[in-house]
Protein backbone atom coordinates (compact mmCIF):
# COMPACT_ATOMS: atom_id res chain seq x y z
CA UNK A 1 0.00 0.00 0.00
CA UNK A 2 1.37 3.33 -1.01
CA UNK A 3 1.22 5.58 1.63
CA UNK A 4 2.68 8.82 -0.04
CA UNK A 5 0.96 11.30 -0.06
CA UNK A 6 -1.19 12.04 -3.40
CA UNK A 7 0.56 15.26 -3.89
CA UNK A 8 3.80 14.30 -3.28
CA UNK A 9 3.85 11.13 -5.41
CA UNK A 10 6.63 11.01 -8.59
CA UNK A 11 8.64 13.62 -6.35
CA UNK A 12 11.57 14.96 -8.13
CA UNK A 13 14.12 15.76 -5.53
CA UNK A 14 16.07 18.30 -7.80
CA UNK A 15 12.32 20.34 -7.25
CA UNK A 16 13.20 20.31 -3.34
CA UNK A 17 15.71 24.31 -2.95
CA UNK A 18 13.24 25.88 -5.46
CA UNK A 19 9.91 24.35 -3.14
CA UNK A 20 11.57 25.44 -0.10
CA UNK A 21 12.67 29.23 -1.49
CA UNK A 22 9.15 29.32 -2.90
CA UNK A 23 7.58 28.09 0.53
CA UNK A 24 9.66 31.15 2.66
CA UNK A 25 8.55 33.78 0.32
CA UNK A 26 4.75 32.66 0.00
CA UNK A 27 5.28 32.48 3.96
CA UNK A 28 6.19 36.41 3.78
CA UNK A 29 3.39 37.08 1.60
CA UNK A 30 1.07 35.24 3.52
CA UNK A 31 1.69 36.54 7.07
CA UNK A 32 0.60 39.48 6.76
CA UNK A 33 -2.26 38.70 4.36
CA UNK A 34 -3.90 36.05 6.87
CA UNK A 35 -3.42 38.57 9.66
CA UNK A 36 -5.51 41.21 7.15
CA UNK A 37 -8.57 38.30 6.70
CA UNK A 38 -8.96 38.34 10.66
CA UNK A 39 -10.06 41.66 10.42
CA UNK A 40 -12.56 40.32 7.95
CA UNK A 41 -13.83 37.62 10.23
CA UNK A 42 -13.74 39.45 13.58
CA UNK A 43 -11.30 37.47 15.04
CA UNK A 44 -8.36 37.37 16.80
CA UNK A 45 -4.96 38.43 14.51
CA UNK A 46 -2.90 35.49 16.12
CA UNK A 47 -5.80 33.21 14.47
CA UNK A 48 -4.96 34.22 10.96
CA UNK A 49 -1.44 32.65 11.27
CA UNK A 50 -2.96 29.34 12.47
CA UNK A 51 -4.91 28.93 9.52
CA UNK A 52 -1.81 28.17 7.58
CA UNK A 53 0.00 26.18 9.75
CA UNK A 54 -1.73 22.76 10.69
CA UNK A 55 -4.73 23.43 7.63
CA UNK A 56 -2.25 24.21 5.13
CA UNK A 57 -0.60 20.85 6.50
CA UNK A 58 -3.81 18.38 6.36
CA UNK A 59 -4.56 19.33 2.81
CA UNK A 60 -0.70 18.68 1.49
CA UNK A 61 -0.96 15.08 2.65
CA UNK A 62 -4.75 14.93 1.89
CA UNK A 63 -5.47 16.51 -1.01
CA UNK A 64 -4.33 15.97 -4.60
CA UNK A 65 -3.44 19.44 -6.22
CA UNK A 66 0.20 20.08 -6.27
CA UNK A 67 0.24 23.83 -6.25
CA UNK A 68 -3.31 24.66 -4.38
CA UNK A 69 -2.20 26.59 -1.26
CA UNK A 70 -5.25 26.58 1.33
CA UNK A 71 -5.46 28.86 4.38
CA UNK A 72 -7.90 31.88 4.96
CA UNK A 73 -9.87 33.85 2.29
CA UNK A 74 -11.30 36.84 2.02
CA UNK A 75 -14.42 35.88 0.84
CA UNK A 76 -15.47 32.52 2.94
CA UNK A 77 -13.77 35.50 5.68
CA UNK A 78 -16.62 38.13 4.80
CA UNK A 79 -19.52 34.43 4.68
CA UNK A 80 -18.62 33.59 8.10
CA UNK A 81 -18.65 37.30 9.87
CA UNK A 82 -21.65 38.23 8.16
CA UNK A 83 -23.69 34.86 8.85
CA UNK A 84 -22.70 34.99 12.97
CA UNK A 85 -23.28 38.65 12.92
CA UNK A 86 -27.24 37.41 11.65
CA UNK A 87 -27.50 34.78 14.14
CA UNK A 88 -28.56 37.27 16.95
CA UNK A 89 -27.11 35.43 19.93
CA UNK A 90 -27.06 37.64 23.03
CA UNK A 91 -23.45 38.29 24.36
CA UNK A 92 -22.29 37.14 20.69
CA UNK A 93 -19.39 40.01 20.06
CA UNK A 94 -16.87 40.48 17.43
CA UNK A 95 -13.08 39.05 18.35
CA UNK A 96 -14.32 37.59 22.15
CA UNK A 97 -13.46 33.97 22.63
CA UNK A 98 -17.32 33.33 22.48
CA UNK A 99 -17.41 34.65 18.73
CA UNK A 100 -14.04 32.65 17.49
CA UNK A 101 -15.64 29.37 19.66
CA UNK A 102 -18.50 29.77 16.97
CA UNK A 103 -16.03 30.41 14.31
CA UNK A 104 -14.03 27.53 14.73
CA UNK A 105 -17.30 25.38 15.23
CA UNK A 106 -18.34 26.38 11.56
CA UNK A 107 -15.31 25.22 10.09
CA UNK A 108 -15.67 21.60 11.80
CA UNK A 109 -19.52 21.56 10.54
CA UNK A 110 -18.24 23.15 6.84
CA UNK A 111 -15.73 19.93 7.09
CA UNK A 112 -18.19 17.43 7.88
CA UNK A 113 -20.26 18.67 4.86
CA UNK A 114 -17.20 18.66 2.65
CA UNK A 115 -16.46 15.05 3.56
CA UNK A 116 -20.40 13.92 2.88
CA UNK A 117 -20.20 15.24 -0.18
CA UNK A 118 -17.30 13.41 -1.10
CA UNK A 119 -18.71 10.47 0.46
CA UNK A 120 -22.21 11.68 -1.78
CA UNK A 121 -20.10 12.66 -4.59
CA UNK A 122 -22.11 15.48 -4.34
CA UNK A 123 -18.79 18.06 -5.27
CA UNK A 124 -20.95 18.95 -8.37
CA UNK A 125 -23.20 21.44 -6.30
CA UNK A 126 -20.09 23.96 -6.74
CA UNK A 127 -20.92 23.70 -10.22
CA UNK A 128 -23.78 26.08 -9.42
CA UNK A 129 -21.78 28.94 -9.02
CA UNK A 130 -21.09 29.99 -13.13
CA UNK A 131 -18.34 32.35 -13.52
CA UNK A 132 -20.32 35.20 -14.40
CA UNK A 133 -22.30 34.86 -10.79
CA UNK A 134 -18.52 33.91 -8.74
CA UNK A 135 -16.85 36.88 -10.20
CA UNK A 136 -20.08 39.59 -9.52
CA UNK A 137 -20.38 38.05 -5.76
CA UNK A 138 -16.63 38.26 -4.95
CA UNK A 139 -16.53 41.89 -6.88
CA UNK A 140 -19.47 42.88 -4.37
CA UNK A 141 -17.37 41.08 -1.43
CA UNK A 142 -14.43 43.42 -2.33
CA UNK A 143 -17.06 46.77 -2.17
CA UNK A 144 -17.78 45.03 1.66
CA UNK A 145 -14.31 44.48 2.19
CA UNK A 146 -12.93 47.50 1.09
CA UNK A 147 -15.12 49.77 2.45
CA UNK A 148 -15.44 48.69 6.00
CA UNK A 149 -11.43 49.07 6.51
CA UNK A 150 -11.89 52.58 5.15
CA UNK A 151 -12.51 53.60 9.57
CA UNK A 152 -9.67 52.27 10.68
CA UNK A 153 -7.47 53.93 7.58
CA UNK A 154 -8.96 57.47 8.99
CA UNK A 155 -8.64 56.51 12.91
CA UNK A 156 -12.76 57.24 12.83
CA UNK A 157 -15.22 55.11 14.63
CA UNK A 158 -16.80 52.49 12.22
CA UNK A 159 -20.34 53.37 11.25
CA UNK A 160 -23.73 51.20 12.22
CA UNK A 161 -26.70 49.94 10.29
CA UNK A 162 -26.53 49.14 6.97
CA UNK A 163 -24.06 49.66 4.09
CA UNK A 164 -25.47 53.05 3.11
CA UNK A 165 -25.96 54.19 6.88
CA UNK A 166 -22.29 52.97 7.56
CA UNK A 167 -21.07 55.04 4.42
CA UNK A 168 -22.87 58.27 5.36
CA UNK A 169 -21.77 58.15 8.82
CA UNK A 170 -18.00 57.83 7.02
CA UNK A 171 -18.39 60.86 5.08
CA UNK A 172 -20.03 62.85 7.71
CA UNK A 173 -16.86 61.47 10.30
CA UNK A 174 -13.69 62.48 7.68
CA UNK A 175 -13.55 66.23 9.55
CA UNK A 176 -12.27 64.02 12.87
CA UNK A 177 -10.08 61.99 10.59
CA UNK A 178 -6.58 61.63 12.75
CA UNK A 179 -3.47 62.38 10.52
CA UNK A 180 -0.79 60.28 11.61
CA UNK A 181 -2.91 57.53 11.22
CA UNK A 182 -3.88 58.56 7.64
CA UNK A 183 -0.41 58.87 6.81
CA UNK A 184 0.29 55.29 7.55
CA UNK A 185 -2.56 54.03 5.78
CA UNK A 186 -1.61 55.88 2.49
CA UNK A 187 2.64 54.74 3.25
CA UNK A 188 0.91 50.83 3.34
CA UNK A 189 -1.00 51.40 0.13
CA UNK A 190 1.67 53.13 -1.36
CA UNK A 191 4.79 50.68 -0.56
CA UNK A 192 2.05 48.02 -1.40
CA UNK A 193 1.11 49.64 -4.94
CA UNK A 194 4.54 50.40 -5.73
CA UNK A 195 6.41 47.46 -5.11
CA UNK A 196 3.67 45.66 -7.29
CA UNK A 197 4.37 48.23 -10.10
CA UNK A 198 8.68 48.39 -9.23
CA UNK A 199 9.33 45.53 -7.83
CA UNK A 200 7.01 42.91 -8.59
CA UNK A 201 9.29 39.71 -6.78
CA UNK A 202 9.11 41.58 -3.07
CA UNK A 203 6.12 41.16 -1.30
CA UNK A 204 5.01 44.86 -0.57
CA UNK A 205 2.65 43.92 2.13
CA UNK A 206 5.52 42.57 3.79
CA UNK A 207 7.46 45.63 3.46
CA UNK A 208 4.83 48.10 4.59
CA UNK A 209 4.08 46.08 7.63
CA UNK A 210 8.28 46.65 8.63
CA UNK A 211 8.67 50.33 7.59
CA UNK A 212 5.18 50.76 9.84
CA UNK A 213 6.36 48.94 12.58
CA UNK A 214 9.66 50.60 12.41
CA UNK A 215 8.03 54.13 12.33
CA UNK A 216 5.27 53.10 14.45
CA UNK A 217 7.81 52.12 17.29
CA UNK A 218 10.56 55.16 16.46
CA UNK A 219 7.78 57.76 16.74
CA UNK A 220 5.61 56.10 19.92
CA UNK A 221 2.99 56.37 17.62
CA UNK A 222 -0.16 55.04 19.92
CA UNK A 223 0.93 58.14 21.92
CA UNK A 224 -0.50 60.54 18.97
CA UNK A 225 -3.27 58.89 18.72
CA UNK A 226 -2.95 56.16 16.49
CA UNK A 227 -3.85 53.11 17.35
CA UNK A 228 -1.93 50.24 17.23
CA UNK A 229 -2.64 45.90 17.21
CA UNK A 230 -1.04 45.68 20.77
CA UNK A 231 0.38 42.45 22.57
CA UNK A 232 -0.19 39.40 20.60
CA UNK A 233 -0.20 35.73 22.04
CA UNK A 234 2.53 33.81 21.17
CA UNK A 235 2.56 29.75 20.94
CA UNK A 236 1.54 27.38 18.61
CA UNK A 237 -2.08 26.72 17.71
CA UNK A 238 -4.58 25.11 20.42
CA UNK A 239 -5.77 22.05 19.99
CA UNK A 240 -9.04 20.88 21.19
CA UNK A 241 -12.99 21.25 20.42
CA UNK A 242 -14.48 25.25 20.65
CA UNK A 243 -14.90 25.10 24.24
CA UNK A 244 -18.76 26.25 25.70
CA UNK A 245 -20.68 24.67 22.43
CA UNK A 246 -22.91 21.77 22.45
CA UNK A 247 -23.57 19.05 19.51
CA UNK A 248 -26.91 21.35 19.05
CA UNK A 249 -25.54 24.42 17.72
CA UNK A 250 -24.05 22.79 15.20
CA UNK A 251 -27.47 22.86 13.56
CA UNK A 252 -27.10 27.05 14.34
CA UNK A 253 -24.15 27.49 12.11
CA UNK A 254 -25.56 24.97 9.25
CA UNK A 255 -26.85 27.81 6.98
CA UNK A 256 -23.36 29.75 7.48
CA UNK A 257 -20.94 26.24 6.89
CA UNK A 258 -23.29 25.38 3.78
CA UNK A 259 -21.95 28.81 2.23
CA UNK A 260 -19.18 28.47 3.16
CA UNK A 261 -19.25 25.21 1.51
CA UNK A 262 -20.91 26.13 -1.50
CA UNK A 263 -17.82 28.60 -2.24
CA UNK A 264 -14.90 26.73 -1.09
CA UNK A 265 -15.90 23.57 -3.72
CA UNK A 266 -16.24 26.42 -6.36
CA UNK A 267 -13.29 28.43 -5.93
CA UNK A 268 -10.78 25.52 -4.94
CA UNK A 269 -11.98 22.94 -7.53
CA UNK A 270 -11.33 26.26 -10.16
CA UNK A 271 -8.00 26.87 -9.04
CA UNK A 272 -6.71 24.02 -8.68
CA UNK A 273 -7.74 22.59 -12.15
CA UNK A 274 -6.72 26.06 -13.90
CA UNK A 275 -3.08 25.62 -12.41
CA UNK A 276 -3.04 21.60 -13.19
CA UNK A 277 -4.39 22.26 -16.80
CA UNK A 278 -1.42 25.37 -17.16
CA UNK A 279 1.20 22.58 -16.17
CA UNK A 280 -0.27 19.44 -18.24
CA UNK A 281 -1.27 18.14 -15.33
CA UNK A 282 -4.28 16.13 -14.06
CA UNK A 283 -6.75 16.91 -10.85
CA UNK A 284 -8.82 14.57 -8.80
CA UNK A 285 -11.19 16.76 -7.59
CA UNK A 286 -12.83 14.70 -5.67
CA UNK A 287 -9.68 13.69 -3.32
CA UNK A 288 -8.86 17.33 -2.97
CA UNK A 289 -12.57 17.59 -1.56
CA UNK A 290 -11.09 15.33 1.39
CA UNK A 291 -7.97 17.34 1.80
CA UNK A 292 -10.13 20.92 2.13
CA UNK A 293 -12.30 18.56 4.71
CA UNK A 294 -9.35 17.85 6.47
CA UNK A 295 -8.05 21.03 6.48
CA UNK A 296 -11.83 22.93 7.60
CA UNK A 297 -11.68 20.21 10.39
CA UNK A 298 -7.82 20.96 11.39
CA UNK A 299 -8.72 24.76 11.27
CA UNK A 300 -11.93 23.85 13.93
CA UNK A 301 -9.57 21.97 15.70
CA UNK A 302 -6.97 24.45 16.16
CA UNK A 303 -8.80 27.62 17.43
CA UNK A 304 -8.90 29.15 13.81
CA UNK A 305 -12.07 29.72 11.52
CA UNK A 306 -12.81 28.52 7.53
CA UNK A 307 -10.03 27.86 4.95
CA UNK A 308 -10.60 27.62 1.51
CA UNK A 309 -8.21 27.32 -1.85
CA UNK A 310 -6.46 31.07 -2.18
CA UNK A 311 -6.03 31.73 -5.94
CA UNK A 312 -4.10 34.48 -5.21
CA UNK A 313 -1.18 32.51 -3.11
CA UNK A 314 -1.05 29.72 -5.53
CA UNK A 315 -0.59 32.12 -8.39
CA UNK A 316 1.97 33.06 -6.16
CA UNK A 317 3.28 29.77 -5.48
CA UNK A 318 3.34 29.40 -9.47
CA UNK A 319 5.08 32.52 -10.32
CA UNK A 320 7.88 31.32 -7.35
CA UNK A 321 8.46 28.24 -9.38
CA UNK A 322 7.26 25.83 -6.87
CA UNK A 323 6.80 22.41 -8.02
CA UNK A 324 4.77 20.62 -4.75
CA UNK A 325 2.94 21.01 -1.64
CA UNK A 326 6.23 21.02 -0.03
CA UNK A 327 6.99 24.59 -0.92
CA UNK A 328 3.10 24.69 1.33
CA UNK A 329 4.67 22.95 4.12
CA UNK A 330 7.91 25.15 4.32
CA UNK A 331 5.58 28.04 4.74
CA UNK A 332 3.35 26.74 7.40
CA UNK A 333 6.96 25.25 9.02
CA UNK A 334 7.87 29.33 8.57
CA UNK A 335 4.51 30.85 9.79
CA UNK A 336 4.50 28.40 12.82
CA UNK A 337 8.12 29.83 14.16
CA UNK A 338 6.52 33.13 13.34
CA UNK A 339 3.66 32.21 15.86
CA UNK A 340 5.99 31.11 18.59
CA UNK A 341 8.79 33.10 17.92
CA UNK A 342 8.45 36.80 16.58
CA UNK A 343 4.66 38.12 17.22
CA UNK A 344 5.84 40.15 19.94
CA UNK A 345 7.21 42.19 17.04
CA UNK A 346 3.73 42.86 16.00
CA UNK A 347 2.62 44.94 19.28
CA UNK A 348 3.41 48.40 17.39
CA UNK A 349 2.07 47.52 13.44
CA UNK A 350 -0.81 50.26 13.35
CA UNK A 351 -4.13 49.55 12.61
CA UNK A 352 -4.44 51.41 10.06
CA UNK A 353 -1.44 49.26 7.94
CA UNK A 354 -3.70 46.11 8.56
CA UNK A 355 -6.59 47.95 7.22
CA UNK A 356 -4.39 49.40 4.36
CA UNK A 357 -3.45 45.80 3.37
CA UNK A 358 -6.93 44.14 3.25
CA UNK A 359 -8.28 47.38 1.90
CA UNK A 360 -6.09 45.79 -1.15
CA UNK A 361 -7.16 42.34 -0.67
CA UNK A 362 -11.15 43.70 -1.20
CA UNK A 363 -9.91 45.72 -4.06
CA UNK A 364 -7.79 43.10 -6.33
CA UNK A 365 -11.43 40.91 -5.50
CA UNK A 366 -13.19 44.03 -7.40
CA UNK A 367 -12.87 42.11 -10.97
CA UNK A 368 -13.87 45.24 -13.41
CA UNK A 369 -11.97 43.57 -16.18
CA UNK A 370 -14.13 40.04 -16.10
CA UNK A 371 -17.64 42.28 -15.81
CA UNK A 372 -16.47 44.19 -18.86
CA UNK A 373 -15.72 40.75 -20.60
CA UNK A 374 -18.77 39.68 -19.49
CA UNK A 375 -21.18 42.60 -20.44
CA UNK A 376 -19.77 42.46 -23.71
CA UNK A 377 -19.95 38.66 -24.71
CA UNK A 378 -23.52 38.02 -22.84
CA UNK A 379 -25.29 40.81 -21.34
CA UNK A 380 -27.92 38.76 -19.49
CA UNK A 381 -25.14 37.30 -17.51
CA UNK A 382 -23.64 40.77 -16.46
CA UNK A 383 -26.91 42.12 -15.67
CA UNK A 384 -27.13 38.90 -12.80
CA UNK A 385 -23.54 39.52 -11.82
CA UNK A 386 -24.01 43.00 -11.41
CA UNK A 387 -27.94 42.15 -9.09
CA UNK A 388 -25.63 39.64 -7.30
CA UNK A 389 -22.61 41.89 -6.44
CA UNK A 390 -25.19 45.00 -5.19
CA UNK A 391 -27.21 42.27 -2.73
CA UNK A 392 -23.44 41.36 -1.47
CA UNK A 393 -22.55 44.64 0.07
CA UNK A 394 -26.16 46.49 0.21
CA UNK A 395 -27.94 43.94 1.94
CA UNK A 396 -25.66 40.57 3.19
CA UNK A 397 -22.77 38.29 1.94
CA UNK A 398 -24.86 35.34 3.26
CA UNK A 399 -27.68 36.41 1.22
CA UNK A 400 -25.74 37.48 -1.75
CA UNK A 401 -24.44 33.53 -1.88
CA UNK A 402 -27.92 32.42 -1.78
CA UNK A 403 -28.57 34.51 -5.06
CA UNK A 404 -25.54 33.59 -6.54
CA UNK A 405 -27.02 29.78 -6.12
CA UNK A 406 -30.63 30.73 -7.41
CA UNK A 407 -29.14 32.88 -10.20
CA UNK A 408 -26.89 29.92 -11.61
CA UNK A 409 -29.52 27.05 -11.37
CA UNK A 410 -32.34 29.96 -12.76
CA UNK A 411 -29.49 30.77 -15.97
CA UNK A 412 -29.26 27.15 -16.45
CA UNK A 413 -32.92 25.94 -16.58
CA UNK A 414 -33.61 29.56 -18.50
CA UNK A 415 -31.01 27.99 -21.38
CA UNK A 416 -32.34 24.75 -21.19
CA UNK A 417 -35.70 26.10 -21.72
CA UNK A 418 -35.14 28.59 -24.04
CA UNK A 419 -32.19 27.33 -26.49
CA UNK A 420 -31.15 27.97 -30.09
CA UNK A 421 -32.50 25.66 -32.87
CA UNK A 422 -31.94 25.70 -36.61
CA UNK A 423 -32.39 25.11 -39.68
CA UNK A 424 -29.53 22.83 -41.35
CA UNK A 425 -29.18 23.86 -45.24
CA UNK A 426 -26.40 22.89 -47.56
CA UNK A 427 -24.07 25.21 -48.30
CA UNK A 428 -22.29 25.87 -51.42
CA UNK A 429 -19.50 23.64 -50.91
CA UNK A 430 -22.08 20.99 -49.51
CA UNK A 431 -21.56 21.76 -45.90
CA UNK A 432 -24.01 21.89 -43.41
CA UNK A 433 -25.22 25.80 -42.91
CA UNK A 434 -27.31 26.34 -39.84
CA UNK A 435 -29.88 29.07 -39.76
CA UNK A 436 -32.24 30.69 -37.14
CA UNK A 437 -35.38 28.62 -36.97
CA UNK A 438 -37.53 31.13 -37.99
CA UNK A 439 -40.87 30.17 -39.74
CA UNK A 440 -40.21 30.66 -43.33
CA UNK A 441 -36.75 29.07 -43.16
CA UNK A 442 -36.40 25.81 -45.11
CA UNK A 443 -33.39 23.50 -45.89
CA UNK A 444 -34.94 22.96 -49.00
CA UNK A 445 -38.43 23.18 -51.05
CA UNK A 446 -40.56 20.75 -49.10
CA UNK A 447 -37.68 19.96 -46.70
CA UNK A 448 -37.14 20.82 -43.03
CA UNK A 449 -33.95 19.57 -41.09
CA UNK A 450 -34.58 21.17 -37.93
CA UNK A 451 -31.99 21.06 -34.88
CA UNK A 452 -32.92 21.78 -31.22
CA UNK A 453 -30.03 22.65 -29.40
CA UNK A 454 -30.21 21.00 -26.03
CA UNK A 455 -31.09 17.98 -24.08
CA UNK A 456 -34.99 17.44 -24.82
CA UNK A 457 -37.00 17.61 -21.13
CA UNK A 458 -40.34 18.44 -19.86
CA UNK A 459 -39.82 21.95 -19.49
CA UNK A 460 -38.65 22.71 -23.15
CA UNK A 461 -40.70 20.02 -25.00
CA UNK A 462 -43.54 21.89 -25.64
CA UNK A 463 -41.25 24.60 -27.21
CA UNK A 464 -39.44 22.06 -29.31
CA UNK A 465 -42.79 20.92 -30.96
CA UNK A 466 -43.68 24.08 -31.12
CA UNK A 467 -41.19 25.74 -33.00
CA UNK A 468 -41.71 22.73 -35.50
CA UNK A 469 -45.04 23.39 -36.46
CA UNK A 470 -44.55 27.11 -36.99
CA UNK A 471 -41.69 26.06 -39.34
CA UNK A 472 -44.39 23.80 -41.35
CA UNK A 473 -47.09 26.18 -40.80
CA UNK A 474 -44.31 29.04 -42.02
CA UNK A 475 -42.88 27.04 -44.97
CA UNK A 476 -43.04 28.88 -48.30
CA UNK A 477 -44.85 25.87 -49.89
CA UNK A 478 -46.13 22.66 -48.62
CA UNK A 479 -43.55 20.94 -46.49
CA UNK A 480 -43.29 16.91 -47.27
CA UNK A 481 -40.02 16.01 -45.15
CA UNK A 482 -39.26 17.14 -41.57
CA UNK A 483 -35.76 15.72 -40.35
CA UNK A 484 -35.08 16.09 -36.55
CA UNK A 485 -31.29 16.01 -35.87
CA UNK A 486 -30.73 14.30 -32.74
CA UNK A 487 -27.04 14.77 -32.55
CA UNK A 488 -27.54 16.79 -29.81
CA UNK A 489 -30.17 14.66 -27.38
CA UNK A 490 -28.50 11.91 -25.16
CA UNK A 491 -32.18 11.20 -23.84
CA UNK A 492 -35.81 12.60 -23.18
CA UNK A 493 -37.94 12.07 -20.47
CA UNK A 494 -41.35 10.99 -20.20
CA UNK A 495 -43.25 13.81 -20.92
CA UNK A 496 -41.00 14.70 -24.13
CA UNK A 497 -40.99 11.51 -25.05
CA UNK A 498 -44.98 11.52 -25.06
CA UNK A 499 -45.01 15.10 -27.47
CA UNK A 500 -42.31 13.36 -29.81
CA UNK A 501 -45.22 11.07 -30.30
CA UNK A 502 -47.49 13.60 -30.67
CA UNK A 503 -45.51 15.85 -33.27
CA UNK A 504 -44.78 12.57 -34.93
CA UNK A 505 -48.93 11.77 -35.19
CA UNK A 506 -49.76 15.50 -35.59
CA UNK A 507 -46.71 15.75 -39.17
CA UNK A 508 -47.71 12.36 -40.77
CA UNK A 509 -51.90 13.63 -40.25
CA UNK A 510 -50.61 16.22 -42.74
CA UNK A 511 -49.01 13.38 -44.92
CA UNK A 512 -45.57 14.99 -43.73
CA UNK A 513 -42.72 12.14 -43.46
CA UNK A 514 -40.54 12.11 -40.30
CA UNK A 515 -37.23 11.47 -40.10
CA UNK A 516 -34.79 11.20 -37.21
CA UNK A 517 -31.24 11.36 -37.92
CA UNK A 518 -28.16 10.73 -36.13
CA UNK A 519 -29.92 9.79 -32.62
CA UNK A 520 -27.58 7.25 -30.40
CA UNK A 521 -28.84 4.01 -29.04
CA UNK A 522 -29.82 5.27 -25.90
CA UNK A 523 -32.32 7.74 -27.36
CA UNK A 524 -33.34 5.48 -29.71
CA UNK A 525 -33.89 2.53 -26.67
CA UNK A 526 -36.02 5.32 -24.86
CA UNK A 527 -37.97 6.49 -28.04
CA UNK A 528 -38.81 2.57 -28.97
CA UNK A 529 -40.14 2.47 -25.21
CA UNK A 530 -42.19 6.08 -25.94
CA UNK A 531 -43.29 4.54 -29.49
CA UNK A 532 -42.14 7.78 -31.12
CA UNK A 533 -39.63 4.74 -33.48
CA UNK A 534 -41.13 1.28 -33.78
CA UNK A 535 -43.37 -0.51 -36.60
CA UNK A 536 -46.26 0.70 -35.69
CA UNK A 537 -44.76 4.47 -35.59
CA UNK A 538 -44.67 6.55 -38.54
CA UNK A 539 -41.03 8.27 -37.68
CA UNK A 540 -38.07 6.80 -39.93
CA UNK A 541 -34.57 7.05 -38.32
CA UNK A 542 -31.39 7.46 -40.56
CA UNK A 543 -27.74 7.03 -39.04
CA UNK A 544 -26.84 10.01 -40.93
CA UNK A 545 -28.02 12.94 -41.98
CA UNK A 546 -26.72 12.34 -45.84
CA UNK A 547 -28.18 8.85 -45.60
CA UNK A 548 -31.88 11.17 -44.53
CA UNK A 549 -31.23 13.56 -47.33
CA UNK A 550 -30.42 10.47 -49.68
CA UNK A 551 -34.29 9.20 -48.25
CA UNK A 552 -35.60 12.59 -49.15
CA UNK A 553 -34.67 12.82 -53.06
CA UNK A 554 -35.32 9.35 -53.65
CA UNK A 555 -38.63 10.00 -52.42
CA UNK A 556 -39.43 13.63 -54.41
CA UNK A 557 -37.20 13.25 -56.92
CA UNK A 558 -35.25 16.29 -56.32
CA UNK A 559 -31.83 17.87 -54.87
CA UNK A 560 -32.14 19.12 -51.27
Amino acid sequence: MNLTPVALRGYDKSWLSRDVIAGVTLAAVAIPEVMGYTSIAQVPIQTGLYTVILPTLIFALMGSSRLLVVGADSATAAVLAAGLAGLGIAGLTPYSDQWLAWCSLTALVCGGLLLLARLLRLGFIGDFLSTSVLVGFLTGVGIQVLSGQIPDMLGVPKGSGNWFQQQWELIQSIPDANPATVAFAVLTLGLIVGFKKFLPQVPGALMAVIACIAISTAMDASSNGVATIGSVPAGPPPIGLPQGLTAGDALTVLPIAFACFVLIVAQSAATSRSFAAKHGERVDVNRDIVGLSGASIAAGLSGTFVVNGSPTKTQILDQQGGRSQVSNMTMSVVVLLFAVFFTGLLTNMPKATLAGIVFMIGLSLIDSLGLRQIRRERYSEFVIACITGFVVFAVGVEQGIILAVVASIIEIIRRAYSPKDFVIQKGPDGSPEFLPATPGTTSAPGLIVFRFDAELFYANASRFTDDVKALVDGAPEPVRWVLLDASSLDDVDYSAGLQLKDLAAFLDSRQITVGLVRADDALLDALRTYEVIGEDAPTRVYPRLADGLAAFEADQGVTP
